[in-house]
């Protein structure tokens, strides 16, 4: 590593304070991606300002209508919740299939958000329930959010605050887990909402990151059941070929897994 100066807010307005102060200054929530680019020395911020200990960052609530995670919640957390449970059991299965138990101690949907990891769980979740993204500044609706890979519309020194899920009708959320990373080799959340509208977003699959899926959204709406998405073609254009996958493969996996995700959402 680099030499880099550590700080711990107490409160968003001090983080935000220390961010202008440092020449490179850089947040830190759960520490997963940032700990290690700075270990492999491809990044040397001035300042790491660890968001983790802000209390006003931390919690899950719930209302009539929706479930807000506030941003430095761990995945641990929202697992333990029973309000999460209660509202929206698709995002705690997301979070259960999520990483391993180390992962899950440390990391929160705060940090996976804002770097927005093509491979992430969460954005498809923050999607597909067309959940507003709140920052100190502004409220970002889900559909403006994501721009792309590793990029979002957080402007510089910008906290994420918490994350508001409108509570739908159903959920449900299956993936294809790389076996060594536990990220997703391509994942589909699917939801229905209470007004009957259907959302579906695959991660894993698109070389821009997160995307919707307008062919299975208007299959669902049609017919929700797995069934209904038997005779949908999936195209291959401008999806992910590594390794791992080919982009036909990544095709079809898109498919199976909202046949799988419609299943478990019931």
């Amino acid at each position: 590593m680099y030499e880099t100066t550590y700080h711990r807010p107490s409160s968003v307005d001090e983080a935000v304070a220390l961010f202008g102060k440092g020449s490179d200054s850089k947040y830190l929530a759960g520490g997963h991606t940032l700990i290690p680019v700075m270990k492999q020395r491809l990044a040397s911020p001035s300042d790491v300002i660890d968001l983790g200990k802000i209390k006003e960052l931390v919690g899950i609530e719930l209302s009539a209508d929706a479930l807000t995670i506030k941003a430095a919640t761990t995945y641990f957390d929202i697992l333990e919740s029973a309000d999460a449970k209660k509202a929206i059991p698709a995002i705690v299965h997301l979070t259960s299939v999520l990483g391993d138990p180390q992962v899950r101690y440390r990391g929160t949907i705060g940090g996976s958000i804002a770097n927005n990891d093509p491979a992430a769980d969460f954005p498809a979740a923050v999607v597909a329930l067309g959940a507003t993204v709140k920052t100190n500044k502004r409220s970002i609706p889900a559909d403006d959010f994501f721009k792309g890979l590793f990029s979002t519309a957080l402007e510089d020194g910008e906290i994420i605050t918490q994350v508001v899920f409108p509570i739908p009708a159903k959920a449900g959320y299956s993936k294809m887990r790389h076996p060594a990373s536990r990220f997703a080799l391509t994942g589909v959340f699917v939801v229905k909402t209470k007004a009957g509208d259907i959302r579906v977003a695959a991660t894993g699959a698109s070389q821009n990151g997160v995307m919707r899926v307008p062919a299975i959204e208007a299959a669902l709406k049609a017919n929700w059941s797995p069934s209904a998405l038997d005779s949908v073609t999936i195209s291959a254009d401008g999806l992910l070929t590594d390794i791992h996958g080919s982009s036909a493969y990544r095709a079809n996996l898109i498919k199976v897994m909202a046949q799988r995700a419609v299943t478990e959402a019931g």
